[in-house]
């Protein structure tokens, strides 16, 4: 091709199944990168040689230079941004956000000519911003990690932004918070395309359980507070990871690695609560966060936080907040600052069995 077209072709003798094209923005994020390439390069070889067998995937920039992430590291060799029909999806990749500028001209070109091209384009991190500049998401939800919401809503008012998932899939768009998220989304790619065997293989070499599908909750900063004992701050992070699921008592202690009765004593002697209460106000917690920042409706969002009616859900949800899910809706109440502030629970506060 021309070169005077700025478009490169890589080098045919790899082929496979899933063909993957990377858009890598500057100072994007490490993780959600390294998560998904690893995905496709442990699901891409049988003998585990890293050879691009059944998946392929190229590295790209404007002009071919080496990518450095947030943390540092560079990415190379990359090549100059080459015909988007090749791949099966292209995956915009983005992090630390700079300015108010945006995306570079020549990139948004490029995602825009992929998109001609009926090109799938994967928006991780603060990639979907790119899609969002380039007009690509017109009508179309996006996931945004919520650490990232604020920034969306304020630069792209009109964006269909989704904080409480880990990622989209809408066919030919798809958007991922980031983070080790970016892990289940490629693993729901590759089950697609090469079967679950081969995403199971990936998730289990990088130590991950299973595959989180797109739905799922992403985990918020409910708990900032500071807490010592290890088996207290393991059964947080599962409780963190399941906020749309009743996790049991008994499972929540053997997942933190002690007997029922030890997990009890330790919450009461870290946090002066119960792991049963300690869990429900975090699922309450979730839920005054999803009345404040998405459209989801009263019953939708007390689904998502486990209780099984309505009903129930308000009933608790005054109880501990003092108002109820429907004046939070109507802005009867000013809950605001709660939400900014972390979500720590009145320690050493009496508390019933």
């Amino acid at each position: 091709m021309p070169a005077s077209t700025g478009i490169s072709t890589p080098d045919s003798a790899t082929s496979g199944t899933l063909s993957v094209g990377f858009v890598l923005l500057p100072r994007f994020t490490l993780l959600p990168f390294a998560a998904f390439v690893d995905c496709l390069r442990l699901a891409g070889d049988e003998g585990d040689m890293s050879r691009q067998l059944r998946c392929r995937w190229h590295f790209m920039s404007a002009d071919g230079a080496p990518v450095t992430s947030s943390c540092g590291a560079a990415i190379s060799p990359c090549m100059p941004y080459s015909d988007p029909a090749q791949f099966d999806y292209l995956v915009v990749i983005a992090g630390v956000l700079e300015g108010e500028g945006g995306v570079d001209r020549q990139t948004i070109d490029y995602l825009e000519r992929a998109a001609a091209s009926g090109v799938p384009l994967v928006g991780i991190c603060t990639g979907v911003f790119a899609l969002l500049q380039a007009g690509l998401m017109n009508g179309r939800r996006c996931c945004v990690s919520w650490y990232h919401h604020d920034d969306l809503k304020r630069r792209f008012p009109e964006a269909l932004s989704v904080p409480d998932q880990l990622y989209i899939d809408d066919g030919d768009r798809l958007t991922c918070a980031g983070g080790i998220a970016s892990a289940d989304l490629a693993a729901w790619l590759i089950e697609r395309h090469l079967g679950r065997t081969w995403a199971r293989k990936s998730l289990y070499i990088m130590l991950i359980d299973e595959a989180r599908r797109g739905n799922a909750p992403q985990p918020h900063p409910m708990v900032l507070q500071k807490v010592d004992n290890r088996t207290v701050r393991r059964a947080i992070s599962v409780l963190e990871q399941h906020l749309g699921d009743i996790v049991s008592m008994d499972e929540l202690a053997e997942r933190s690695g002690c007997s029922r009765r030890a997990l009890e004593r330790h919450f009461r002697e870290s946090l002066g609560v119960s792991p049963q209460k300690f869990a429900r106000e975090l699922r309450l917690r979730y839920g005054l966060w999803m009345l404040n920042f998405t459209a989801h409706s009263i019953t939708e969002i007390g689904e998502r936080c486990g209780f099984a009616d309505t009903a129930h859900f308000s009933r608790s949800f005054k109880d501990t907040f003092g108002f109820t899910p429907s004046e939070v809706r109507r802005k009867e109440v000013g809950v605001q600052e709660a939400l900014i502030d972390p979500f720590i629970l009145q320690v050493g506060k009496a508390d019933s069995p």
